[in-house]
């Protein structure tokens, strides 16, 4: 069997497989609200989006949001925008709901406190980075980092530069010559 037709055929299989049991996991769904992340603190930005709503706009409401965020056309097939939870909110789960087309579509966002950290405690990081990382430059930034500056090719750099300067001329003046040659012989 041709590798077309192989291709062909797993693709129709495969469509034949998992096609109805996407479509009815799309429609047992029928859109809903997403936010991203799905867990954030008092104070936090939120990514708010709903897919199955067929408006140029609408409007996410929740109580653990500052104020109605506006929902707008995204790139996919649904509508998108950006919420703020309120800072004075308590932990727990809030349910955000987007009427649209007549529907009410809904999503969850759960807020959580902010971990205090335990007293006499040391991060377990540093807070910036002590070393330089080995990342392109070809190890550049840790010879810049010792303070070690070079200023242009050295001597033997030069040398072999030079060298490979004069080779190269000599090649073409011999190729000129020859082609020279030729041209009067035949003339």
């Amino acid at each position: 069997m041709g590798k077309r037709r192989l291709a062909l055929c797993a693709g129709v299989l495969t469509v034949t497989a998992f096609g109805p049991a996407a479509c009815a996991a799309y429609a047992a769904d029928g859109g809903g609200v997403s936010a991203v992340p799905a867990t954030s603190a008092p104070g936090g930005d939120i990514a708010l989006r709903v897919t199955g709503c067929d408006a140029r706009e609408a409007v996410a409401q929740s109580p653990a949001l500052v104020s109605d965020a506006r929902l707008t056309p995204d790139d996919g097939d649904g509508l998108a925008g950006d919420g703020r939870v309120r800072s004075t909110v308590t932990a727990g789960t809030y349910t955000v709901t987007v009427a649209c087309d007549g529907a009410e579509h809904k999503g969850t966002v759960e807020v959580v406190r902010k971990q205090a950290p335990a007293a006499g405690a040391e991060p377990s990081a540093h807070p910036s980075p002590v070393a330089p990382v080995n990342a392109g430059g070809g190890g550049a930034a840790r010879v810049l980092a010792d303070g070690r500056e070079r200023h242009g090719p050295g001597a033997a750099q030069t040398v072999v530069a030079l060298a490979l300067a004069g080779t190269a001329a000599l090649t073409v003046h011999r190729a000129a010559r020859r082609q020279a040659r030729r041209g009067r012989g035949t003339g």
